[in-house]
């Protein structure tokens, strides 16, 4: 594939203070903006109530715009909700798992979206995969964002692998689409938040996703071109061979 954004080990101490500050933020943030929101929806729903059974034309328009302002308060409420997935990850639960088996749990959870979407889901488990530490509830969400985000590349259906192997000392996880592809202009903002080329999306997702891999203390790539679909790779320490933790 033609293009690859890394992240760098280097990155990952100014990474973890910039989220930190991010989440002493997100709880005034949501106050801020999540009383006045609820405020304002339920006043529309009852402004809707009050012209639903309307006839005159001048009624319908209301309506359509009644309507249209809800559908954005709930876009607004969605993106709130996102913000604070990714604010979140701070602190992790972190317990030595077996990759192999978070990752089948979620195929077995997601196979009935992939089939609903034309989605044929190929996994490729290493047998011999050394055992990682893991917040088993995040990266689940990791898997999850990568998953979806591989679903919209692929519309009319496709093939996406799911492969786990060992290489350089790392323990990865790979997700393989065969979709659209991406551009090098919109590899270059993946991981910047609030960046999304997709109608009505927050931005959110893939940077989501890399502050839970920085989190655990791995890294995260991307390789893709227009036309070839993606790779997204997630590297994470092995648990070292002597270790008894969390056991």
């Amino acid at each position: 594939m033609a293009a690859q954004v890394l992240l760098a080990d280097d990155e990952r101490q100014r990474l973890v203070d910039q989220y930190a500050e991010i989440a002493a933020l997100a709880g005034g943030l949501a106050h801020e903006i999540r009383n006045p929101l609820s405020t304002i929806s339920l006043n529309l729903e009852l402004l809707e109530e009050d012209v639903a059974g309307g006839d005159s034309a001048r009624e319908r328009r209301m309506l359509r715009k009644l309507q249209i302002l809800q559908r954005e308060c709930a876009h607004l409420e969605t993106i709130l909700e996102e913000f604070l997935r990714f604010a979140r990850v701070g602190e992790l639960e972190l317990v030595e798992s077996d990759l192999n088996e978070l990752v089948q749990e979620f195929i077995d959870f997601y196979r009935a979206e992939a089939d609903a979407g034309g989605i044929e889901i190929s996994p490729h488990l290493d047998a011999d995969l050394p055992r990682v530490r893991l917040d088993r509830t995040l990266f689940r969400q990791a898997i999850s964002n990568l998953a979806r985000n591989a679903q919209q590349a692929m519309p009319k259906g496709g093939l996406l692998e799911l492969q786990t192997s060992v290489r350089d000392g790392w323990v990865e996880l790979a997700l393989i689409d065969n979709g659209v592809g991406m551009n090098e202009q919109t590899l270059a903002g993946l991981f910047n938040m609030f960046f999304s080329t997709k109608p009505g999306g927050t931005g959110l997702g893939l940077p989501t996703v890399k502050r839970i891999v920085v989190a655990h203390g791995g890294r995260v790539t991307v390789d893709s071109a227009p036309g070839r679909g993606t790779r997204f790779t997630i590297a994470l320490p092995p648990v070292p061979a002597n270790s008894f933790a969390n056991r």
